[in-house]
């Protein structure tokens, strides 16, 4: 059976799609069979590999999704790209029930012959997050190393709890991921402290340091893993990948 992460946070900025990117290259890099679904309407996880969005949401189509689906540098990893698709953003943004269900479905049949799917998502508690977390059977959600850091986690968890308490829901919480982490300041350490103490033991080891390569890799279409394998957001995100592995 897959393991399906929605990658999600309300707040933009934090690094979903830099964790969406990177933690599938090192899963794919281990040798699994990794599907990273774009399902924000700005592409960048589809632009952060080096492709382009397609005109049409592969999602909300009756076609199949193979038919989209495209290979990366590595074998390994699959992409379903995004679309900025006007109309089929504000179908999937109202949350029709028929589009949520063909996007739903469409996830749950269409990925099982992956090891892991990641879905990176809108930075939103929206229709699309909840669909994605319905058809997720873990959620990870990337927290900045800022003042802000627990601003609005409220809801988002509220969301969370309801999608795991809905009938047929598989979700479980699969970890909280403190990133853009500089240990020389000591607001970093005062929200390590703060969200571990909240949290416990569903926040990572593993922290996602402050890298200006980690922002320059996408504008070459590469994962950190291609672009600068020894820099520190390399060895951040294979650290995390062992963690999501050692879960299982």
């Amino acid at each position: 059976m897959s393991r399906v992460f929605c990658i999600a946070n309300q707040k933009g900025g934090v690094g979903k799609t830099t964790t969406a990117i990177n933690l599938s290259s090192c899963l794919a890099r281990a040798g699994f069979q990794t599907l990273l679904v774009d399902l924000d309407p700005q592409c960048n996880a589809t632009t952060g590999l080096g492709f382009n969005p397609l005109q049409r949401h592969p999602l909300i189509a009756n076609d199949e999704l193979a038919n989209s689906i495209v290979v990366s540098a590595d074998p390994n990893l699959h992409l379903l790209p995004g679309s900025r698709s006007f109309t089929d953003v504000d179908k999937l943004a109202r949350g029709e029930a028929s589009h949520c269900d063909t996007l739903r479905q469409h996830i749950l049949n269409g990925t099982c012959c992956y090891d892991y799917v990641l879905i990176d998502c809108p930075p939103s508690t929206g229709p699309l997050t909840q669909t994605a977390l319905s058809a997720s059977t873990e959620v990870l959600m990337p927290i900045q190393c800022e003042y802000f850091a627990m601003e609005g986690l409220t809801q988002m968890i509220h969301v969370i709890r309801d999608v795991m308490q809905s009938e047929n829901s598989k979700l479980e919480f699969g970890g909280i991921l403190l990133t853009m982490y500089d240990d020389q300041l000591e607001l970093t350490a005062e929200v390590d402290k703060e969200v571990r103490e909240f949290f416990g033991e569903i926040v990572f080891d593993t922290p996602i340091p402050r890298d200006p390569q980690l922002a320059e890799a996408p504008s070459h279409g590469e994962s950190i893993i291609q672009y600068a394998p020894r820099s520190r957001g390399a060895h951040a995100y294979t650290e995390l990948c062992m963690e999501v592995l050692d879960y299982e």
